[in-house]
Order: C-alpha cells, then sequence, then structure tokens
C-alpha cells in the first residue's frame, strides 16, 4: 500500500491555505457557510438556482440567517474572500475542503432515502483532487460515510480514501429556529479516517465553534452518536405519549402529573406532543435500518416511533369523540387547524405530523382550513397538496373546532374563543399553552 499522503497544504489553519465547500444550503449548510465564510474563502453550493438567487439577493426563506449577514458575507465581484453563493460545479473545483449537508429523509415505507446524499456523493467525486478532504455532516446511520460515500467518491476521482483523499464525519446538531442554541455555541462532534485527518478537522471546526469540540475515535462512533441523540429523545417523547393516552382513559390530567413528577431533580422533563421534523422523527429509522442488517431487530425504537407516528390520529379522533359528545355533527364541520410546521416560531415543514391530523379530519370529509403565518403555501401545496393559510384576516370566525396544533407565538395572542361557531365548539389544545378555561381537551 501506498504511503499516506500529506494534508496537501492543510499544515496551517489559514485562509492562504483553506478553501471549503458547502453542497447544500438548507438549515444546515447555510448558517455553517457563514460561518465558515468569516475565516475563510468558501463556496456554498446548491443545485436549486432558485434557493442561490434568494441568497444572492440577501434572502433566507428558512430565517436562519438575516438579510444584512447574509450581504456581509457574500463575495465582492473579483475576489477570493467571503461566501460566493453558486449552483455551478465549476466553482467548486478549486476547492479543497468539501462539506456535505443535504438532506436524509425517509421513504414512505420510513426506510432512508440517500439518494440526495448519494448525488452530493458524486458530485464530489467529480472535482476532488489529491490531498482533499471530504467531510458529512448529514445524519446517517454508523457506517454511510466510509461504505456508502467514500466507494461513490473513490469510484469516480480514481483515488483512494486515505492515499488520495481523507474522509470526517461531523454531525449536524442545528435546531431549526432556535437562536439561543445556534452553530458556533453547541459544541462539535467530529472525526477523520486517520488520526492525521481527525485532528485537523476538529481544529478547523474549532476555528468557528465557540463551544468546543469533541473528537470522537473514529467516523462510526461519531454517526452513532448522531442517530441516538434523537433516539433517546423519541422514545423519552413516545414514553409520556403513551402516558397521555393512559391518564386521559383514566380522566386525569397529564400536565398537572407531569408537573409534579417534575418536582423530583432527576425527573426528565419531556412533554407529549407530534414528533415531526427532520431529525427525531426520522433518526431513529436510520438506527432501526443498520440494526435489522447486522441481525438485531430493534424493540424499543420501532415501538417508539409506531407510539410516535400514531399521535395524529389519536388527535384527531379526540377531536371527532368530543364533537360527537357535544353533538356536534362530524360530517361537512369546519375545523380550524392552527399551525402546520413540524415546530413553533419556525418555516419548516418538513416531515410534520400536523398532515397526519388533516388526513383524518378529511377522511370524516371534514372542512378543514390551517392557518400558519409561519409556513409558505406554496412549500406546502407542492409537498402535501393541501392550502394553508398564512394571513389571520383569512380566517374565519365559524369553526366547530379548533385544534391548536404548533405552538407559534402569534397563536397565543389570538383570542381563539372568538373563533368558534357556537358555544359548544371544541377547542383541542396538543402544545398546553391555552388557558385550561377555553380548552375541552389537551394531551
Amino acid at each position: 500500500m501506498p504511503d499516506q499522503i500529506p494534508l496537501n497544504t492543510f499544515n496551517l489553519l489559514t485562509p492562504d491555505n483553506i478553501n471549503i465547500a458547502v453542497i447544500g444550503l438548507g438549515y444546515v449548510g447555510l448558517p455553517l457557510a457563514v460561518e465558515f465564510s468569516k475565516k475563510y474563502s468558501v463556496v456554498g453550493f446548491d443545485k436549486k438556482q432558485a434557493r442561490i438567487d434568494e441568497l444572492n439577493a440577501g434572502n433566507d426563506r428558512t430565517l436562519e440567517i438575516d438579510s444584512n449577514e447574509l450581504k456581509k458575507v457574500k463575495r465582492a465581484s473579483g475576489s477570493n474572500n467571503g461566501l460566493l453563493f453558486t449552483s455551478d460545479v465549476g466553482d467548486i473545483k478549486n476547492c479543497n475542503i468539501y462539506i456535505i449537508s443535504v438532506p436524509t429523509p425517509t421513504d414512505k415505507h420510513n426506510r432512508p432515502d440517500m439518494h440526495m446524499l448519494k448525488n452530493a456523493c458524486e458530485l464530489i467525486g467529480s472535482v476532488i483532487s489529491k490531498g482533499d478532504i471530504f467531510i458529512l455532516e448529514s445524519t446517517v446511520y454508523p457506517g454511510v460515510t466510509e461504505e456508502i460515500c467514500v466507494p461513490i467518491i473513490e469510484k469516480i476521482s480514481g483515488l483512494k480514501l486515505n492515499e488520495g483523499f481523507y474522509a470526517g464525519y461531523s454531525p449536524e446538531r442545528i435546531n431549526p429556529g432556535d437562536k439561543v442554541h445556534t452553530l458556533t455555541n453547541i459544541l462539535k462532534v467530529t472525526s477523520g479516517s486517520t488520526p492525521e485527518a481527525a485532528n485537523f478537522i476538529n481544529n478547523l471546526y474549532g476555528t468557528i465553534i465557540t463551544a468546543g469540540t469533541h473528537k470522537a475515535p473514529t467516523i462510526k462512533v461519531a454517526e452513532a452518536c448522531k442517530v441516538i441523540e434523537n433516539s433517546q429523545r423519541d422514545i423519552n417523547i413516545a414514553f409520556v405519549n403513551e402516558l397521555s393516552k393512559i391518564f386521559n382513559l383514566m380522566q386525569i390530567d397529564t400536565q398537572a402529573v407531569l408537573k409534579a413528577a417534575g418536582t423530583k431533580w432527576n425527573f426528565l422533563n419531556f412533554k407529549p406532543g407530534l414528533v415531526g421534523g427532520h431529525c427525531t422523527g426520522v433518526d431513529p429509522y436510520y438506527l432501526a435500518q443498520r440494526a435489522q442488517e447486522v441481525g438485531y431487530h430493534p424493540e424499543i425504537i420501532l415501538a417508539g416511533r409506531r407510539l410516535n407516528d400514531g399521535m395524529g390520529t389519536y388527535v384527531a379522533m379526540e377531536v371527532i369523540r368530543l364533537m360527537i359528545k357535544k353533538d356536534i355533527v362530524v360530517k361537512n364541520a369546519n375545523v380550524l387547524v392552527l399551525g402546520f410546521t413540524f415546530k413553533e416560531n419556525c418555516p419548516d415543514v418538513r416531515n410534520t405530523r400536523v398532515i397526519d391530523i388533516i388526513k383524518v379530519l378529511n377522511d370524516f370529509e371534514i372542512i378543514c382550513d390551517i392557518y400558519d403565518p409561519w409556513a409558505n403555501p406554496k412549500e406546502v401545496a407542492d409537498e402535501y397538496q393541501i392550502n394553508t393559510i398564512n394571513m389571520f384576516e383569512n380566517v374565519r370566525a365559524n369553526y366547530d373546532a379548533i385544534i391548536l396544533a404548533v405552538a407559534h407565538d402569534e397563536f397565543l395572542k389570538i383570542d381563539i374563543s372568538s373563533l368558534k361557531k357556537a358555544h359548544s365548539s371544541v377547542i383541542y389544545d396538543i402544545k398546553a399553552v391555552l388557558d385550561e378555561g377555553i380548552i375541552d381537551g389537551r394531551l
């Protein structure tokens, strides 16, 4: 075997040595590209020209980066400094560090869908040079970096791992909409395909992450830590969701029980609710897939997923039950769903489980209005084939039932009772944020 190549020009972490390409400019890639561009030359690549156009205009539809910051870091014409937004592959050919941050969702059968990741690896394989480094940030199951990504890059580039190029994995920990726990103040896990590569990658991230870094011993350890972070959260939420169902049958207030239990110092404070989004609602399936591939059928992980995936249906049926108890005719009833994004104060509609509630209501021929000031109506229509309202003046005060599905700040300022068709109309609070005196049910 040939000797390992030196780390190209990477002996010093200086702007003269580092040229970074970030592939995928969504909730993860854009903040990463922006932070790195404050110290190094960075090219932000996205295959969607519309995304590039909006970023060049200083607009970020994810609302992770404000317009002023985008304009501040944008590369000036003729300069090599700052951040260049592009959909042209030719613009990343001179980079020497390639970071992939594309979505890794699941398909309709809850199996890992890595076609975007594989496409990104093919792209890197077409431009990577000897001595360069490839780093994956997308959430995957243990083994994907070395067993799926690396072979694709090797095949297309003709280079071999640790002979022609290096690899690393540093799991993203972005929390969409969170302005407190941001990229730079969340501790970053890093790893590399050799000790030298691991040290370099760890030091590279250390130049932008003020919270510090943790160098994992192997790439697989770093991959595994990411999927268990969200799998653990998923299982804990599944537990309190099950408690909510049990206590509802016993006519016990779940929120009151959790508040009382929370007085113990080591009680974990999880709340029942819908579990969607790009991480907690997806990552357990990645871990389960890998577990089954190596001959183990995960029980707790998949049981938690099944329970959480069924919460939308449960909520819809609870609302219908309450309507029937109040002698409200279900067929052709008017129901207002407040919120569609997967979490509060965030425009992200990926894998939102609010859609499950709407599907069940539609099955009962209920007429649904969905009001969400954060969700982009076009994006929702394209992804879910339903219409949403994003302006409150288009909401009618004539509803047989109202479901608070997402706790956007705007909803806490609305007199929700004024939107009821009659005194008997149902108000159901999934997020347990409304005054108990006006609601008929909650998780």
